[in-house]
């Protein structure tokens, strides 16, 4: 039985992941294909490079303050100066270079360079944004679609994760050749779809839940549930598409909000924990 698993986008809630894997592994589940998007490539690009859940977990200890630092003031003047112009440059935003220099460093501990180096199949998609278009960094091309442009294997693992990671105002389109990439999550926020792609015969896929409001609500609040609503729809055939749907509810984190990665790998390891019995049964039974 060849199991796969697909982890969503969701900010810094994407730590959560590194929690669910390390419950599958003390359970002996072993995964033969992941993917993930935005948040979820980076958790996900890890694994299939060989770091282990809770050294995925020290890492985004690690790094995540100096990933995620922005100043929000040069943002608003960027967002403003881009209304009024298009043809103004985006300013202010962080440029992601950080995010990928730090995973370039960590793929070359492991002697990998580009996604077709990696060992576990992988898939992470990203949007470019001038094509409107969906592409799919991967380490192994389906069965069928050896001809198919939307599959790029020697793009650095680097630019890889962050042009998924780019997550639209926050994040500077990634350039890669020809292309301008932003956040897989625009068109595919959980890559049930592709992770099936690649031949497995059961597929997990691990998302979040959508923070409920109530009047000690602030804007961040609103925005991260509107993120995951948009995210949850997009998702939807996907979500069809899985033999098991583990949602993780990890209280009102913002989409940067580094305070909170020590409680939402919690979140995600005990959550799986939970339905541990579930996930091991919907991934042993027979397709009907």
């Amino acid at each position: 039985m060849r199991i796969g698993v697909a982890l969503a986008g969701g900010g810094i809630r994407g730590i959560a992941h590194a929690g669910v894997l390390k419950a599958l592994e003390e359970n002996q589940i072993s995964i033969d294909v992941i993917g993930g998007t935005s948040s979820g490539s980076l958790v996900a690009s890890l694994y299939a490079m060989g770091y282990s859940p809770y050294y995925i977990y020290v890492l985004f200890k690690r790094y995540a303050k100096e990933l995620v630092t922005i100043d929000t003031n040069p943002i608003i003047t960027g967002v403003s100066n881009f209304m009024r112009n298009r043809k103004v440059q985006l300013y202010g935003f962080n440029t992601g270079e950080g995010l990928e220099k730090a995973y370039h460093d960590l793929a070359l501990r492991k002697g990998i360079r580009t996604c077709k180096d990696i060992p576990l199949p992988l898939v992470i998609p990203s949007v470019d944004v001038e094509k409107a278009r969906e592409y799919i960094f991967t380490n192994q091309i389906p069965l069928g679609e050896e001809n198919n442009s939307a599959y790029i294997t020697d793009i650095p693992i680097g630019t890889a994760v962050r042009a998924s990671s780019s997550f639209p105002g926050v994040f500077c389109p990634c350039l890669f050749r020809q292309h301008r990439f932003l956040d897989g999550g625009i068109l595919d926020n959980i890559p049930v779809l592709e992770v099936k792609k690649q031949g497995v015969d059961k597929v997990l896929a691990v998302n979040f839940k959508a923070d409920d409001i109530d009047e000690t609500s602030n804007v961040m609040d609103i925005t991260m549930r509107t993120i995951d609503i948009m995210g949850n729809k997009i998702s939807e055939e996907s979500l069809a598409s899985s033999d098991y749907v583990l949602t993780v509810q990890t209280d009102k984190t913002g989409l940067l909000d580094v305070e909170k990665l020590d409680s939402c790998y919690q979140y995600g390891y005990y959550s799986a924990k939970e339905h541990m019995k579930e996930i091991k049964k919907a991934l042993a039974e027979e397709r009907t």
